[in-house]
């Protein structure tokens, strides 16, 4: 029985200096999240999970617009699912007068 032992992986840390200068990179340049990760020695979920953290804060219009967006997009999936509902005859509010046995 010949086992082969996989090699312990270390956790490499990075410090907070260098998680905004790779967030920066990839708000700077043009270039795609994985190539700028595989320069860099990282992997692009790296990245991904830095760049709410260090990248560009939103500002308050920015975040109005996209919760009016999100508003809109759920009452737009309420309206669907009370389509398909009264397609498929399961009523959208439970009746008032129905006994829960």
């Amino acid at each position: 029985m010949n086992e082969e032992v996989k090699a312990k992986r270390t956790r490499r840390r990075y410090n907070e200096a260098f998680r905004r200068d790779a967030v920066a990179l990839v708000e700077g340049t043009g270039q795609p999240l994985s190539e700028i990760a595989t320069q860099l020695g990282i992997t692009h979920w790296n990245l991904r999970d830095w760049a709410p953290l260090y990248g560009k804060r939103s500002t308050a219009a920015q975040l109005e617009a996209r919760v009016r967006r999100l508003e809109q997009k759920n009452a737009n999936l309420r309206q669907q699912r009370d389509a398909l509902k009264k397609v498929m005859g399961i009523p959208a509010e439970p009746s008032r007068n129905a006994s829960y046995s």
